[in-house]
This record gives structure tokens, C-alpha cells and sequence, in this order.
């Protein structure tokens, strides 16, 4: 767990005022810095001291087998393995014969700071050599928002006390060693110098380095130019070779004098366009930067995120430390998908290497609706690039003997990467999630065009896979057997509820769709006799229900099973500790998985089966999954628990800042920094979708004085206040803009003229609080325990 006593609250900046060595791995994480097509960690300016280097480009990776014990058909065969490339943030520092290295000499201070709203990554130190030369340091770093391939860092130097020497040299660096980041010696072997050196080019403006992956064969170009500013005479040498670059800049300064040298970086990758083409790219994009200059792309990225802000932020009274983390979560999430443009948005972003830099279904259940409700472009592309690999979605669904498409549960570039097949390809409910990530888009914008290009044949072809799947019994009733729900600790089960309402969901919305777009449908060659058959299916799903225990099972027996002994536990996670054989055949979940289904299917559910389902799993379910929190957040809310929805939120949101899972330093944890905005805004904002409608039922917990936030819905920037007793709603993006909302049954219009204030009613449990399993009580949002 990270200290926070070196992280000083403040609602719209991360603070750093000390570098603590044994938490770098961390700390490069928590700063890290990225666009969606370009991700820089948050290393130190020198590249040392550093933990895990990292410099990533959206979906740029190297291919590695997949062996197997004992093979079987339909295995997947080749693993994907995100790249670290060429490395652009290196500036190192000679002062006299002194490296510049916060390891030695003296550090009289050090402070890094992100800001969310300038999205800047700022780093002042003040040192003394070990020769006794006492020098400053300042630094800021952005990945650009505006220009999708450009990053720069402004750096500046000064003498305090008497005149130094500086030499500064500016680096491009390919294959850098890497620390051990698994213990699979395939990815090892694929993360070994994975780039081939191409060619290089030069002139007295730029650099630019081009490298190739060794078995993807994916071609990238690493560019550098920079802007020297000093008093006096300054010497700049360049030197290129196969594998780094180097500009050094020599100078002498006094006292008063500065060193100022802009670096302005650009990188590009394709599978298919040229060496010259990606070369020409690169020089670009640097062209570009050149004629932005440093403060006209701090300018940039500044009217960028006031943009954002304005139509996304979420202001919390009464919790400083939970208003600070739900602006950091929100700001890594924007940075994950920003300009992602039709690449995956992966489980870690661009902060880390973490699960080889795959993209899973939390992208669409836990990135996307954050994305939809507060920068609707970017949760559109991401929806089209998953429609961009729905030929090997096909083609995969054709090698298990299915009809439709089967979207890989782990991917990079498309294809299926989890050699695992009872977490991975049996979990087919990754289709219906991006079902609804669908819907959920369309419903908040109303972008008819999105689904005529993309949308309805999503839909489609998900729910052919269901149809593939299913299948009705003799008494008439349809079935889904031998599939894994969002809970990994119960494999291969008949009649997930999870996974037969989300179908059911999707085969609906396929067939109303196909309605709404003829042309399109009979394009796809759905007729009038599939229609009906889709119609069928979701009409007669089997839903499980234990009638004496008045709860969902999990899924057909489940609530027969033995229950797991907590008590003989040998520790969380209990993946680590037990085999998955005796986790699947027990009562014990990893993750929200009814409560999943009783939050995104609610209207199926009556408020006594919330309240006696929440009651059930609240008491099996062990979070060891980092998508669980928020959901549980959500649904605590809902029937009633209002402090231990808190309790969830503040856990879902800190979960990096406080590192609760021990692993942020593989990257952070996308979907439950989502899940922190989800917790807040559908939790205690009570914001919902049914039946096409925006609702609302806020209710906020004891200690939390107002709530406010903004989201986007079809066109509209809506902003929402709640206080204990009462709620505001008002659009703030034009005289001639309405929405048309509901507020706990009621039906409302607002105006940016006529906001609307409603009272909230006091929200009573219909059931006691109920206890988690030992050891896995939530981390208190007003303080009082600590993780386990």
C-alpha cells in the first residue's frame, strides 16, 4: 500500500514531494502520461534511477507461441505481447563531471505534479552535486491531446550558487533492458530486443529511428527535434546510429542564466504503409509540433481538457481524498481512449505492460460508459474498432462450430490470446457486453449513422453467436449451457443469469434494430424468419430461481453447492492459494456477477430481489477482481446500504493511489478507475437507461454533502446537483437545448433556462446491512481499516 503522506491531497492535481525509491515502479505508473496512441510512463527525465521503462504505442506489439500441456482443438496458437519502444523521454544531465542522479549528491527538494486540468506532467528538483555544484530542475511533460502523434518535454536548468558547466543530452533509445515483467520465459523471449533497426535519417531539424517487431512484422518511427534556448556560446552535437540518437547541447551559465531545451517527439507504426510513408509521417507530425511550438501545444491541450471538464467533472463535497481520486481517475481514463481511433482500449491503458497490454471486456462494461456519457466520439471508436476485427470474431465462432461472431476474451490486434478456455472462451458474455455498449451509445446520442455503419451489424452478428448457443428445451424454455459468467471462480455453468438476460437483451435489440434499418438488415441477409427466432429466444430465456432462499442462483445449481469454508482460507487472492477445481465447484464468487445482471438488467428485477440477491452474494463474493467494487458500489446504493456504497466507491477509486491490489505497478486499473465515475454517478446519482429514457434517483450517504456532476446526452451538456434533501438539474450548452429526463417516476424537461429541483427521498434498506467474507470487508471511505 503506497504511503500517502508524500501524495498531498488536492482536488485537481496528483502530488509527489518526495521520490521514494521502493514505490518508483508506482509512482512511473500513477504519472504516467498518454493520448490513446502514444503512452509514456512516468519515468524520471535522466532515465535513471527508473523501475519498468515504458514507452507504448496503441496496439504496436510482438507475437510469441501459446504451447500447450496437452493440446486441443480450437486452441489459440499465438500470444500478443505489448512492446516497449523506442524510448523518447530521455534527457540526461552533466553538471561540470556530476551526472545529474537524485541517488547521489545532496536532494534538497524534489516535487512532481500532474495536473489534470493542463494535462502536464510537472518535475522541479533542487540538487547539489556530488562536486558541490547546487543546480535547479525544471521539467514538464505532455503527451498531446490535439496532435495524436506528438509528445514534448520543456526542460530548464540554472546554476544557484556559483558557474557551472551543463552538458544535456537528448536521446532516442530502442531495446532498452527490460526488468523481468512475467514469470512465462515466452514473453520474456518476445520482449528481448524486439525491435530490428530499419534505417535511420537526419537533418539539422530532426531525427527519426525506424524499427520493425521481429515476428509481427509491424513497422514504427520514432522522431525527435528540439528548441534551444541559452545565453551565450551553446556547442550541439548529433550522432545517430541503428539503435539510439543523441543531441547534446553544451554550455556554460552563471548564476540567473538558464538552459532551456524543447523536445518535441513524434511516433507513428502501420502493418502495412512503407518505410518512406511512416518516415514522411513521423517528420510530419514533427513539422507540425515545430509550428505549434511548446506553449501553443500547452494551449491546445488546455482548451482540450477545459472541453472535457466542462461536459464530464464530477465535484465531491464532504471527501477531499475521494474528490481528488475520481479527477484522477477520470483524467487516465480520458487518456485511455482520447484518440485511441479505432484501436483497442486496453485493460491497463498506456500506463504499463500489465496482462501483456490486452483489451477484455472491461473496456466495453466499464471504460465505455464513462466514455459515452462524457466524450461520446471517443467511446464510438473503440466500438468500431471492435467492429474491425468482426471477421476474426467470425472466423473464430467458424472454428468452435458456431454461427456469428465469437469476440476474443483477450486481445490485441484481434485474434484470441487466452490460452486459458474456461475463463476465456467460454465467457462468451464478452459478446453481449459489447451489445450493450452498443445500445448504451445509441441511446445517449441517438447517432443513427453510427448504427447504419457498424451498430446494427454488431448486433447481429452477437446475437447469431446466441443463437449458435442456445437452444430451447422440450417444456419450451431456452438455455445457455456450459458458459462462464462475469465471476471467474465458477466456470462452465448452464444458465448463468448474467449471461442469459444480457442475450436475451441483445437478441431484443438485434431485432428492433433490423427493423429500424431495413436496408441495412437484409445487406447482413437478416430476414423476417431470424427475426422472429431472435424474438423467441429472448422471450423464453430460462431465468434460475431458488424459490426457498428467494434468490438468483448464479447460475443452475449454484445455490446447491457446498459453501467455501472462509475460515480454512490460506489467504486473497484465493487464486493464488487454492485450485481453481475446488473455486468452481463451491459458493464463493471473485466478482459481481448477479449483482452485475440486477444493475445493467434492473427493470427485470423487483426491488425485494435486489435487496435479497445484493444480501446473498454480498456475503461470497471475495473481490479479488478489481472490476467488483464499483458494481457492488452501485447496487449497494440502490436497496438502500447508502455507507457501504460509500465504502465501495472510496475503494474503487483509490484503488491505485492506495495500490489495494499490489500490482499498480504493471499499469493502472482502467476499469475500476471507470467504475470509481460509475460508483458516483449511477450509485448516488442513481443514473440509469431504460427503455430509451435518462433516469435518475439520487440518494447520498451520511458525510457526503453534494454531489454534482455533468454528462453528455444527445447533444445536451446536462449538469446534476444533489444535496441531502434535494436535486438540480440544468443544461448549460444553449438557450434552445432541452432534455427530457425522469426523476424517481417522474417526467421532466429542462432547459438551460428553467433548471428543475426536485426532493430526494431518504432511502431506507429493506434488509440489515450485510457482513463480506472475513477479511474482505471494503476499505472505509471515512477511515477506521486498511486493506488485506
Amino acid at each position: 500500500m503506497i504511503d500517502r503522506k508524500h501524495h498531498p491531497i488536492d482536488p485537481w492535481r496528483l502530488r509527489e514531494n518526495e521520490v521514494e525509491l521502493e514505490n518508483l515502479a508506482q509512482s512511473e505508473s500513477l504519472f504516467a502520461l498518454s493520448n490513446g496512441h502514444i503512452g509514456l510512463r512516468g519515468n524520471l527525465d535522466e532515465g535513471e534511477p527508473y523501475a519498468i521503462p515504458g514507452t507504448y504505442l496503441n496496439s504496436f506489439y510482438e507475437r510469441r507461441p501459446l504451447p500447450y500441456a496437452e493440446a486441443g482443438y480450437g486452441y489459440p496458437e499465438q500470444g500478443q505481447t505489448l512492446v516497449d519502444v523506442t524510448n523518447g523521454k530521455l534527457i540526461r544531465l552533466m553538471v561540470d563531471d556530476s551526472p545529474f542522479d537524485i541517488r547521489y549528491g545532496e536532494l534538497h527538494s524534489h516535487e512532481r505534479v500532474l495536473d489534470f486540468r493542463s494535462g502536464i506532467l510537472q518535475r522541479d528538483a533542487d540538487w547539489t552535486s556530488p562536486g558541490g555544484k547546487r543546480i535547479k530542475v525544471r521539467s514538464r511533460r505532455l503527451v498531446s491531446l490535439t496532435q495524436r502523434a506528438v509528445a514534448a518535454i520543456e526542460y530548464v536548468v540554472e546554476p544557484v550558487d556559483q558557474p557551472a558547466r551543463f552538458v544535456l543530452q537528448s536521446e532516442l533509445v530502442a531495446n532498452e533492458t527490460q526488468p523481468p515483467l512475467s514469470n512465462d520465459p515466452r514473453v520474456a523471449a518476445a520482449l528481448d530486443s524486439p525491435l530490428e533497426a530499419v534505417s535511420h535519417d537526419r537533418d539539422d531539424e530532426e531525427i527519426v529511428l525506424i524499427h520493425r517487431t521481429k515476428r509481427s512484422d509491424l513497422l514504427m518511427a520514432a522522431g525527435m527535434s528540439h528548441e534551444i534556448e541559452s545565453p551565450g556560446r551553446i556547442a550541439v552535437d548529433i550522432d545517430v546510429r541503428d539503435d539510439w540518437a543523441r543531441t547534446t547541447v553544451i554550455c556554460e551559465l552563471k548564476p540567473g542564466q538558464y538552459l532551456r531545451v524543447v523536445k518535441l517527439l513524434a511516433y507513428g507504426w502501420s502493418s502495412l504503409r512503407s518505410e518512406t510513408a511512416i518516415g514522411d509521417q513521423v517528420a510530419a507530425a514533427l513539422a507540425g509540433a515545430r509550428f505549434s511550438g511548446w506553449s501553443g501545444l500547452v494551449e491546445q491541450q488546455k482548451m482540450f481538457l477545459d472541453d472535457f471538464w466542462d461536459a464530464a467533472d464530477v465535484e465531491v463535497q464532504g471527501h477531499a481524498e475521494l474528490q481528488q481520486a475520481v479527477r484522477f481517475a477520470l483524467f487516465h481514463v480520458l487518456q485511455a481512449g482520447a484518440r485511441a481511433e479505432r484501436r483497442a482500449i486496453p485493460s491497463k491503458g498506456l500506463t504499463g505492460a500489465g496482462y501483456d497490454g490486452h483489451t477484455f471486456w472491461d473496456t466495453e462494461g466499464f471504460v465505455l460508459p464513462v466514455l459515452t456519457y462524457t466524450m461520446p466520439d471517443a467511446a464510438a471508436d473503440s466500438l468500431r474498432w471492435r467492429h474491425s476485427i468482426l471477421d476474426q470474431a467470425k472466423e473464430r465462432a467458424a472454428a468452435l462450430g458456431l454461427r456469428g461472431a465469437a469476440f476474443p476474451w483477450r486481445t490485441i490486434r484481434g485474434q484470441e490470446c487466452s490460452a486459458y478456455w474456461p475463463a476465456g472462451t467460454a465467457a462468451f458474455h464478452l459478446n453481449a457486453d459489447i451489445a450493450e455498449a452498443v445500445i448504451r451509445y445509441h441511446t445517449a446520442t441517438g447517432d443513427d449513422q453510427f448504427m447504419e455503419d457498424v451498430g446494427l451489424e454488431l448486433l447481429v452478428e452477437t446475437a447469431r453467436l446466441w443463437m449458435s448457443l442456445g437452444h430451447h428445451d422440450r417444456r419450451g424454455r431456452w438455455h445457455i449451457a456450459g458458459v462462464t459468467g462475469p465471476d471467474e471462480y465458477s466456470a462452465v455453468a448452464d444458465d448463468n443469469v448474467f449471461t442469459n438476460l444480457m442475450a436475451s437483451k441483445n437478441l431484443r435489440a438485434a431485432a428492433e434494430f433490423a427493423v429500424l434499418h431495413p436496408a441495412k438488415a437484409r445487406a447482413l441477409s437478416v430476414d423476417a424468419e431470424e427475426e422472429a427466432s431472435w424474438r423467441d429466444a429472448a422471450t423464453d430465456v430460462y431465468i434460475p430461481y431458488d424459490e426457498e432462499l428467494g434468490v438468483h442462483p448464479q447460475a443452475e445449481g449454484f445455490t446447491g453447492h457446498a459453501e467455501w469454508d472462509f475460515e480454512a482460507s490460506r489467504g486473497y487472492p484465493l487464486m493464488l492459494h487454492h485450485p481453481y477445481f475446488e473455486l468452481y465447484r463451491k459458493q464463493v464468487i471473485k466478482q459481481a456477477d448477479v449483482i452485475l445482471a440486477t444493475y445493467w438488467c434492473g427493470e427485470l428485477f423487483t426491488p425485494e430481489e435486489k435487496a435479497r440477491n445484493f444480501d446473498y452474494y454480498e456475503r461470497l463474493t471475495v473481490r479479488d477482481s478489481s472490476l467488483s467494487a464499483c458494481v457492488q458500489a452501485v447496487m449497494a446504493a440502490e436497496v438502500g446500504h447508502l455507507d457501504l456504497a460509500y465504502d465501495y466507491a472510496y475503494e474503487a477509486a483509490l484503488i491505485d493511489l492506495l495500490d489495494l491490489h499490489h500490482n499498480t505497478r504493471d499499469g493502472l486499473h482502467m476499469a475500476s478507475l471507470g467504475g470509481a465515475w460509475t460508483a458516483l454517478v449511477a450509485g448516488f446519482g442513481g443514473l440509469r437507461s431504460r427503455e430509451g429514457r435518462l433516469c435518475f434517483n439520487p440518494a447520498l450517504p451520511p458525510g457526503m454533502t453534494e454531489l454534482a456532476f455533468s454528462i453528455r446526452w444527445r447533444g445536451a451538456r446536462l449538469r446534476v446537483e444533489i444535496r441531502q434533501d434535494e436535486v438540480t438539474y440544468a443544461v448549460h450548452n444553449g438557450a434552445d437545448v432541452e432534455v427530457t429526463l425522469m426523476h424517481a417516476g417522474e417526467e421532466l424537461t429542462v432547459t438551460s433556462a428553467e433548471p428543475v429541483t426536485r426532493p430526494v427521498e431518504r432511502r431506507k434498506p429493506l434488509l440489515p446491512r450485510p457482513t463480506q467474507p472475513p477479511g474482505r470487508e471494503p476499505l472505509s471511505a471515512l477511515g477506521g481499516n486498511l486493506p488485506v
